[in-house]
Order: structure tokens, then C-alpha cells, then sequence
């Protein structure tokens, strides 16, 4: 067992005020973060000027400031507190550049308060680019072409070398923020002026537009054991910030050859780093190779560990914070399933997809393009057996008025213009195309999508042929083609309402009549999928079977 005999009082630093970009998706992690170390009968001073999380709700051992998530007032706070300890990882990047400013300071030397967790020698070589770029070079790891520029003419000479189209994008922050692609001098310009209103210091990389992006949820103990707890893919190439686009986990177009390379390489470089606890590493990897590059590693809790964690049912922010405590993998049970170790890897028969949410038209002169700037304000989560079901399952879920991705209020006047220039919307210009006639592969040469993607988003297409062209002789109990095609169309994420809308019925009739065909959800449980958790209820997804006994 560790020995945390010495850590009484505890400074986790929240994620600051709300904002689209951060903030408001570390609530999680925070609230994880607290019920950890209650758990360990350990004092808990609270740093977070946000009053409308979980985080910041009034709980026995808490200590709320809310103050401003800035080396000032967390001074103030430590030489008040006398904290034994702080933890950075658990607030996104407001938190850990708050920490690595007072760890740089003095202040945390100087008041005998010590970093729980990933250290910030290791936290500065995941942030500062260069340095991380040599870090990676030291172990044989690929990564992008780019120049850490501190200077506009650091940067018109690194441009030199890189050459048009670039990325430029600041360092040491979230969201995307300052970042964008320059295909000319002016747009070039413009992006490092904005890049350096957000950062000291600026990165112009090679352009991996149109490359796939992978990312790995991965956790490390003191022991040097590590796992990759979850893996996602994105819908939308490179390009696109992770934030704004539609994420599967796992991921779907990944060979086993090339999750496993992926997979040894997360592994290779959390280790040479030393991270203890959880991170997120990034890649783009090519779709007609199997080259890779490391994007970046965020050495502490992202917005995707939410998601992660929630799809997988592995608790990532609780066990970071055991482990940041002194505990090991091997020591630890996943509080999910009540029995398994954390050293574990999850294994999933399900798939979870997220769909962010946008409220662009709240802004005035906001461009509706989408891009390595997040702009997105919220996000949901679907879970269910394949991607058509979870795509419509989630597109329904953000109530922007969409039954589904054959079912909403937008129309396109020009298709092919709405699927090269991503726009919010864009996953159902890519429908529009299908009902227009360009085919998989067209769509796929404009979007630089995975075709496996497009062909299920035309399985869907199809289905709904099928449903529209159901002669209203056959729409009964008894025939059994009707029968099939209800089953498929229900397990490829249609409601019932949408099913009425498409054989002209109620909504009710088709629930009726699909019950009386013994096509009815039924709730997968963890109980049932290995047998051995009896005490667990908790519902994973819903499956569609054709009959109440299979």
C-alpha cells in the first residue's frame, strides 16, 4: 500500500471560468477527483471560480475559493491553506499552466507543497514543443515537421522550411485557441498575430490535412505499468479539432496492424516521459500508409477522458488520482465493475460515439466553417451495437429539430460546396449527397471522410428506400419481409417516429406493431456480460432483437 501518510490537505485547482473551449467538460474529472480523495479521509482546498458544476456543490472535507484559477490568487490561497500537496492534472490547461507558473515561481518550494502525480518536468516537455519534439526524437518516435517560434520572424523563417499549407497554432493552450491553416503569405500573417495573442510562444507544422485522427486514453503507474484504457477515431479528418467533431470509440477503420503499433507507440513514449497517472496522446496516421505522427501529449485529464471514461465504464480521473497517491494498477478495483483490476485493459462489444453541439447563430460575425478551432459548446454521448444506430440515436439527442440523419430541417443548395467547407451540418449535406446520386467514393475524394463511414452512412440511405417503397398491403404482422425490414431499420438507429413518418403511420401503431412482431430493445447489463457481477445493474446500451426469447 502507498504511504500517504504526510498528505492531509490537498490544492486541486479547478478549471477556471466557463468559456467555449474549457472549463465546463472538467467537471467530471474534478468531481472524480474529490470523491478519490474523500475517500482517503483527505482535506480537499478547492480552487474554482465556477459556480454552476458538481465540482464546486457544497460537500463535508471541501474547502470551495472561488477565486480565479491564477498563480496570484492561488499564492494567496496556499499561504492561507498551507496545503500539503497540490494536483494540477484534473482542471485542463488553466490548471496545469497555473501549477507549472508557481512551480517556476518558487511558490511551491518555497511553501513545502509538492506535485501529486505527473511532475512538472514532465508536464513542461509534453508543452513545450521543442522540447517534446527532442524528447520524441530520443526514443525513434514520429512526429510532425514543425518549428517552436517565439518571434513573427522566427516564424517567416521557419515558414521557409515548412512550406505552404502550414499550421499555425499556439502553445500552452486548449481548444485549439490561435490556431488555423495558411495557405498564403496574408492568411499566414493573420494566423501567427492571433497565434501570439494566446501564447509567448507560436508552432508552424507541416500540413496533415485529409490524414486520420487517432487517439489513445493511456495510464501509468509508478511501477512503470501502463495501459491504453480506450482508443478513439474521428469522424472528420485532420483538420478539425477534436472538440468539433464526431468521435467513435473504439475506433472502426483501424487495421489490428495498425491499432497495435499505435498502441506500442502510446505506450513507448508515456513511459520515456513518466507520466504517473492519465494522459492523452494524439495521432494523425496516413489513410494510404501506415505512416503516423505524434501530435501532442496532454499529461493530464482531457475532454475525451470524460468520454472515455463514460464508454467504457473504466473510472480514468478516480484512478488517476489513487495513482497519483502512491497506489499501483495491481492495487486497485474498478469501481464499475466491483471486481476487476484496473490493470485491465476494457474490452468493448459496443460502440460509443460523441456529437458536439453548436450554437453558432448565438454570435454575430461567426463564421459557420469549422476548423482546428474549437468553437463547439457542449456535446453528447450515444451508446449502442453499430455506427448507423449511435449516429441517428445521437444527431436526435442534440435537439436541433433532426429525427435522424435522413430527417432534419436543413437544405443544401450546393452540396459539393457544403462538403468541402465543414460547417456544423455537414453530416447531413453527406446524406443530401447520397440522395442526389454521388456516389461513396466521390463524396469521399471531397471530404477526405474514411469511405467506411460513408458506406454506413448509405447503409442508412438504403434502409430508408426500403421503407419508403413498403407497399401498404405488406405493412402487417404477418409478412415477413415487413418484419425484417423493421428489425434492420430499428437496429440501424430509426424511431418509431421516424419509421411512421416514412410508411405514413403513428408513431404509436409502428411501437405497437413491432411489439406484437417480438421486435422490442433489450437493456444489456453488465451482469450479463461476463457473469460474474451479479451486484451490478447498470445499463450499458440497447440491442434490437427480432424475438422476446433470443
Amino acid at each position: 500500500m502507498p504511504n500517504i501518510a504526510n498528505v492531509k490537505k490537498v490544492l486541486l485547482l479547478g478549471s477556471g471560468a466557463l468559456k467555449i473551449g474549457e472549463a465546463g467538460e472538467f467537471d467530471y474529472s474534478g468531481s472524480q477527483a474529490i470523491e478519490a480523495l474523500q475517500e482517503e479521509n483527505i482535506e480537499i482546498i478547492l480552487v474554482n471560480p465556477n459556480i454552476a458544476t458538481n465540482q464546486t456543490s457544497t460537500q463535508d472535507g471541501v474547502t470551495v475559493y472561488f477565486q480565479p484559477v491564477l498563480p496570484e490568487f492561488v499564492e494567496r490561497i496556499i499561504e492561507k491553506e498551507k496545503p500539503d500537496a497540490i494536483m494540477l492534472a484534473w482542471g485542463g490547461q488553466t490548471a496545469l499552466n497555473c501549477g507549472s507558473e508557481l512551480y517556476h515561481a518558487g511558490v511551491l518550494k518555497k511553501h513545502n507543497v509538492k506535485v501529486l502525480g505527473t511532475s512538472v518536468e514532465t508536464i513542461d516537455k509534453t508543452e513545450d514543443r521543442k522540447v517534446f519534439n527532442e524528447e520524441l526524437t530520443k526514443i525513434g518516435v514520429c512526429f510532425p515537421k514543425s518549428r517552436a517560434c517565439e518571434t513573427a520572424e522566427e516564424a517567416r523563417k521557419a515558414l521557409k522550411e515548412i512550406k505552404f499549407p502550414c499550421l499555425v497554432r499556439a502553445a500552452f493552450t486548449l481548444g485549439g485557441g490561435g490556431s488555423g491553416f495558411a495557405y498564403n503569405e496574408e492568411e499566414f500573417e493573420v494566423l501567427i498575430k492571433n497565434a501570439f495573442a494566446y501564447s509567448p510562444q507560436i508552432l508552424v507544422e507541416e500540413s496533415l490535412k485529409g490524414w486520420k485522427e487517432i487517439e489513445y486514453e493511456v495510464v501509468r503507474d509508478r511501477n512503470d505499468n501502463c495501459i491504453t484504457v480506450c482508443n478513439m477515431e474521428n469522424f472528420d479528418p485532420l483538420g478539425i479539432h477534436t472538440g468539433e467533431s464526431i468521435v467513435i470509440a473504439p475506433s472502426q477503420t483501424l487495421s489490428n496492424e495498425e491499432y497495435q503499433m499505435l498502441r506500442t507507440v502510446a505506450i513507448k513514449t508515456i513511459r520515456h516521459l513518466g507520466v504517473v497517472g492519465e494522459c492523452n496522446i494524439q495521432y494523425a496516421l496516413d489513410p494510404n500508409s501506415q505512416k503516423y505522427r505524434v501530435i501532442e501529449v496532454n499529461a493530464r485529464l482531457s475532454r475525451s477522458s470524460a468520454l472515455a471514461s463514460k464508454a467504457t465504464g473504466y473510472p480514468l480521473a478516480y484512478v488517476a488520482v489513487k495513482l497519483a497517491l502512491g497506489y499501483t494498477l495491481d492495487e486497485l478495483t474498478n469501481t464499475i465493475t466491483g471486481c476487476t483490476s484496473t490493470l485491465f485493459e476494457p474490452s468493448l462489444d459496443y460502440v460509443a460515439l460523441k456529437i458536439p453541439r453548436w450554437d453558432l447563430n448565438k454570435f454575430r460575425k461567426v463564421s459557420q466553417i469549422i476548423s482546428s478551432e474549437m468553437k463547439s459548446v457542449g456535446e453528447v454521448m450515444a451508446l449502442g451495437r453499430t455506427f448507423e444506430e449511435v449516429l441517428q440515436k445521437g444527431l436526435r439527442m442534440l435537439q436541433t429539430g433532426a429525427q435522424g440523419i435522413s430527417d432534419h430541417p436543413y437544405t443544401f443548395d450546393d452540396v459539393r460546396s457544403s462538403l468541402a467547407n465543414p460547417t456544423p451540418l455537414r453530416v447531413f449535406a453527406i446524406y443530401q449527397a447520397l440522395q442526389e446520386n454521388l456516389s461513396v467514393e466521390e463524396i469521399a475524394d471531397i471530404t477526405k471522410i474514411d469511405k467506411w463511414f460513408l458506406e454506413k452512412i448509405e447503409r442508412i440511405y438504403k434502409t430508408e428506400q426500403e421503407l419508403k417503397n413498403i407497399s401498404a398491403d405488406s405493412q402487417n404482422e404477418a409478412c415477413e419481409e415487413f418484419k425484417s425490414t423493421i428489425l434492420k431499420s430499428k437496429k440501424e438507429g430509426f424511431s418509431d417516429n421516424l419509421i411512421g413518418k416514412l410508411l405514413n403511420k403513428p408513431a404509436l401503431d409502428i411501437r405497437n406493431m413491432r411489439k406484437n412482431m417480438g421486435i422490442i430493445p433489450v437493456s444489456k447489463k453488465i451482469d450479463t456480460l461476463a457473469g460474474e457481477f451479479p451486484s451490478q445493474t447498470n445499463y450499458l446500451y440497447i440491442t434490437y432483437h427480432g424475438t422476446e426469447n433470443e
